[in-house]
């Protein structure tokens, strides 16, 4: 049996990738030495003249030393993270930078958002852009007031040019409370308003955070991702997100964990996130053609250890492009040609053993 007829039979049995790097699948670590002992949150974008990927890295999460850091692919290799953001205020006091999310409009430059402040609480929206596809940042932006861009997960661009960034909140120490909304820009992240779901009755109110945001036919969009409740949760738009349903749960399960989800040229979809309710081992890959009925498609990671906060995208080649936090050491990079992609229907069933 040649090596392309192994790969799908391991991806329909649903057993680890092979450690090797195909036509079909690379399977790689952005960088194997850093000067930031921690990472974590990956984000990736395709810009005019190659990938870019950034990250949060430091001492640890939270800890004040704490930067966005970004790598580059240039000539099939990446670069040596360079930071490019930090906290660093005018008064001398550092905060720590968070959640970084890259996006490249249609026309424009590259967009990197990220989170500033002591805690997922207090933090603030920052962006910064690039016209030569990562090699060089713009001075910071602070974001208005209220709006935080997107706040982990890529943003999308709709028919008639608008940004709209999927994101949240997580205030209120008391009770925790995590809430869901969604920016809109119609002048390139100059302005911006605000979005919310609707409302529902707090005794059926979902804890969630840190949606993406999926496109279907006749102007519907879908939006899910992590939640307090031990499944992925969703919501709805009829109208390209002026007004969003009350968000509600699907069938997959979630660790409290973040997801991160893309709508193919053709019509599909896919999803990264942890198939558990707890920790984050395994990592997955789900293949849907109307984002309700999800099929597995690709174990990515099975052994103990964290690996979490995905990003995902598809490139104009029409190659699949997935980053991820690896154990908090590294950066993993999977390019994947979803022509591959097979599974078996996980909805209303038992995930293939």
């Amino acid at each position: 049996m040649n090596i392309f007829l192994s790969l799908v039979s391991c991806i329909a049995m649903q057993v680890d990738l092979p450690k090797i790097n195909t036509p079909e699948i690379i399977r790689e670590f952005i960088y194997l030495e850093a000067p930031f002992p921690q990472c974590h949150a990956t984000t990736i974008a395709e810009a005019p003249k190659g990938l870019v990927t950034a990250w949060f890295g430091g001492t640890r999460e939270k800890a004040p030393d704490v930067g966005i850091w970004v790598s580059r692919s240039d000539s099939g290799k990446w670069t040596a993270p360079i930071e490019v953001a930090n906290g660093i205020q005018p008064d001398g006091k550092r905060h720590p930078c968070w959640n970084p999310v890259l996006f490249q409009p249609k026309t424009g430059p590259l967009m990197l958002f990220y989170k500033v402040g002591p805690s997922p609480s207090t933090w603030w929206g920052e962006l910064r852009t690039s016209v030569d596809s990562g090699k060089t940042w713009s001075t910071t932006i602070r974001l208005p007031d209220g709006i935080l861009g997107p706040i982990k997960n890529k943003p999308v661009q709709l028919p008639d040019g608008s940004i709209l960034s999927p994101t949240s909140t997580e205030e209120n120490k008391l009770f925790g409370l995590w809430k869901v909304h969604f920016e809109l820009s119609k002048d390139l992240g100059k302005t911006w308003s605000k979005i919310e779901p609707a409302p529902v009755a707090l005794e059926k109110s979902i804890q969630a955070i840190q949606p993406s945001i999926l496109f279907h036919d006749n102007n519907k969009l879908q939006a899910l991702g992590r939640s307090k409740g031990g499944k992925i949760f969703e919501t709805w738009s009829e109208d390209l997100g002026k007004s969003w349903s009350a968000l509600s749960y699907t069938n997959l399960p979630n660790p409290n964990s973040g997801t991160d989800a893309v709508t193919l040229k053709n019509g599909a979809h896919l999803l990264v996130y942890n198939h558990t309710e707890k920790g984050r081992s395994p990592l997955n890959l789900a293949f849907s053609k109307d984002g309700i009925n999800w099929e597995a498609a690709m174990v990515l990671e099975k052994d103990p250890g964290e690996y979490s906060y995905p990003a995902i995208i598809q490139t104009a080649d029409g190659m699949v492009h997935i980053t991820y936090t690896w154990k908090r050491l590294r950066v993993r990079h999977l390019m994947i040609d979803p022509a591959m992609l097979s599974g078996k229907a996980i909805i209303g069933g038992e995930w293939p053993k």
